[in-house]
């Protein structure tokens, strides 16, 4: 198990980890739309496993139609804090993070810290910009992490993408996030926000989803 934290004043917005929070869809940092969507991927360990192993190789960006580089891990080891378990007991002891892994084509997988370049667009939205990893987990039951703008895109805040799988063996992924409009244009028309976010959020379960990446 790790799960990595990563805090850094370069992001381009103050409610750094904020998709963690249960009552995002509630009371979302201040000027910032909240969205949160979930799809069921199947049952048992190899799904979840398979569906995690996806995530942090960049799937729910790349097979979205977006373009991920200039991957940058964080410099030096991350610490990965302590594990817990459903009653709050640790299960493991705190440890640096583990040895770096790789993709097919040497991209190095999702960790905390880590920057990356996203070009491309869902529909008619732009989904360019510059973001950084804020946290990432992989747990027994839960594999996942959050995005965070740095710089360059229309909109400002953290996104999240997250595997669960739960006691009655179900597996399920959920994407949530909070943007907040920086151009002109989408501070004018506030409803693209939303509709810019339904876009991505469609592209990204369908990524992972088998139903979806299985042929017929």
């Amino acid at each position: 198990m790790r799960r990595g934290t990563f805090r850094d004043e370069t992001v381009d917005y103050a409610a750094v980890g904020a998709t963690q929070a249960s009552d995002l869809m509630q009371y979302p940092p201040e000027r910032s739309v909240p969205a949160e969507q979930t799809i069921k991927l199947g049952s048992g360990e190899e799904r979840f496993r398979s569906a995690g192993d996806a995530l942090l190789a960049w799937r729910s960006l790349r097979d979205a139609g977006l373009v991920v580089s200039d991957v940058r891990p964080a410099a030096g080891p991350m610490y990965s804090g302590v594990s817990f378990d459903e009653d709050g007991n640790p299960v493991e002891p705190s440890r640096l993070e583990a040895e770096q892994r790789f993709d097919e084509d040497g991209t190095p997988f999702v960790g905390a810290g880590t920057t990356i370049r996203v070009h491309g667009s869902v529909g008619r939205f732009s989904a360019d910009g510059e973001l950084r990893v804020i946290y990432a987990i992989e747990e027994t039951r839960r594999i996942g992490f959050a995005l965070g703008t740095v710089g360059g895109s229309v909109v400002s805040g953290e996104e999240s993408f997250i595997v669960d799988w739960l006691p009655n063996d179900e597996v399920w992924f959920t994407v949530r996030a909070f943007d907040a409009p920086i151009s002109a244009w989408y501070k004018l028309f506030g409803a693209l926000v939303k509709r810019r976010r339904r876009e991505l959020f469609t592209r990204y379960l369908r990524a992972i989803s088998p139903m979806y990446t299985t042929p017929a």
